[in-house]
């Protein structure tokens, strides 16, 4: 029996790794395994509660979970509707205000010299750094298909199209840490859930989505031999560096009331700034904001309506995981080994958005749901959770994708660079947490 099931496992994944060009597949079956798991692990634990503790309450939370879960996922999209609307058109008039192309040609230099291979001038730069602006200002719907338009440009450029190029791994991995500058998803799940102030985790995602993207870039020049010394180079990085270390030295001097306090208000500052320059943008390039942010409002509609049903899948996935008892039994082992260490142990119950993180951004975001749901938005847990959302991105989706696009077989060190960059966005995240939270 075990055969046949590990067989309906292991047969798709063998099929498509002989199908390069479909590899994208590869991400619905692990979503697919996830998903399966959670209701089979919380089948196993019920059932021994009630043969051997005789819990015979435990199958009725269950469903009494299932129920309410589904219920509280509608309510979620719900009510998402209007925050969605509201930021999808900002994010429209800033698309159409020229905003990606000014942070296009401030970028170009760096990557110029980043990727050496890549002649200058070639599509491919342009396609590159629209891409990671477009994903720098959350807007996903236009960061994706630019990512692609990239990858193609750089296979044109690959000798062996089997095997991804240095170019296209560096690019890959800036784009699984998750270079974040606009998280507006997270401020909208946190309205939603009723936290005091959503953007007060803004600077700390800042924070450690830079720290991410550093030991991305890092682990790939170690590995490539890229020269970071390079002048222009140094004078971005170090930019970079002075401007974070700038914000790291002026919150370290204050006490953590006051911290939390000039937190929100220049993280609401910014935000609103960045708001007026949009708006500033559009009437000197003579754009009718208004017609704009009415596009951009209409796809915030859709797009709150398109996710109810991935919504109520993991939410209904995770909340019998947590009803039946099996997510309480992992939590209080992590906490055994990290009180053998003598470690504070509040981080623990964010650890599952930041496992699933790499894997699935529909599960990972599910997650820092149910812990914000359950913990309160404003609790170190989710405000925690939500950090760690906004740090990295969806490793292995965005492997899939851009490399499946375009038929690489052999990834190379992506993976591993990858995986640094999502590490060190973790890490960051619980120190960052407990330095403003804790």
């Amino acid at each position: 029996m075990w055969a046949r099931i590990y067989s309906r496992f292991l047969t798709p994944v063998a099929r498509i790794n002989s199908r390069p060009r479909h590899s994208t597949l590869i991400i619905p079956i692990v979503l697919n395994i996830i998903w399966i798991s959670f209701f089979l692990a919380a089948f196993c634990t019920a059932l021994f509660k009630l043969v051997f503790l005789g819990d015979q309450q435990v199958f009725a939370q269950i469903m009494a979970a299932m129920f309410a879960l589904s219920k509280s996922a509608f309510e979620i999209a719900l009510g998402l509707t209007g925050v969605l609307a509201l930021w999808l058109g900002i994010m429209r008039i800033g698309e159409k205000s020229g905003f990606i192309h000014l942070l296009t040609q401030g970028l170009t230099p760096l990557f110029s010299r980043l990727m050496p291979d890549v002649p200058k001038g070639h599509p491919a730069l342009g396609a590159i750094v629209m891409n990671i602006s477009a994903n720098a200002l959350g807007l996903d719907n236009a960061a994706t298909p630019l990512g692609i338009k990239a990858m193609q440009e750089l296979q044109s450029l690959n000798p062996n199209p089997e095997t991804a190029s240095n170019a296209q791994i560096l690019f890959l991995v800036i784009n699984t840490s998750g270079v974040t500058l606009f998280p507006v998803t997270i401020f909208t799940y946190r309205a939603q859930l009723g936290a005091a102030n959503p953007t007060d985790v803004f600077i700390p995602i800042l924070i450690a989505t830079y720290m991410s993207t550093l030991a991305g870039l890092l682990a790939v020049a170690f590995v490539q031999k890229i020269n970071l010394l390079d002048k222009v180079v140094l004078a971005y990085l170090g930019g970079f560096t002075l401007a974070v270390g700038g914000i790291l030295a002026y919150f370290s001097s204050l006490p953590q009331q006051q911290m939390l306090e000039q937190s929100a208000m220049i993280s609401n500052f910014i935000l609103f700034s960045l708001v007026i320059t949009f708006i500033l943008g559009a009437i000197n390039k003579e754009i009718n904001a208004y017609d704009a942010f009415i596009e951009g409002a209409k796809e915030g509609f859709h797009t709150a309506t398109t996710i109810i049903p991935y919504l109520v899948a993991m939410l209904v996935a995770i909340g019998v995981f947590r009803a039946s008892g099996a997510l309480d039994l992992l939590a209080d082992l992590a906490r055994i080994i990290v009180h053998y260490f003598m470690l504070d142990d509040r981080f623990v119950d964010a650890l599952p958005t930041a496992l699933i993180k790499p894997f699935s951004g529909s599960g990972a975001r599910a997650m820092m749901i149910d812990t914000m749901k359950t913990m309160g938005a404003d609790s170190f847990a989710g405000r925690l959770s939500s950090i760690v959302q906004g740090s990295t991105e969806t490793t292995f989706y965005v492997l899939a994708i851009y490399f499946g696009s375009v038929g690489i077989k052999h990834i190379r060190h992506a993976a591993a660079c990858g995986i640094i960059a999502d590490f060190a966005g973790i890490v960051a995240s619980i120190f960052i947490a407990y330095w403003f939270f804790g």
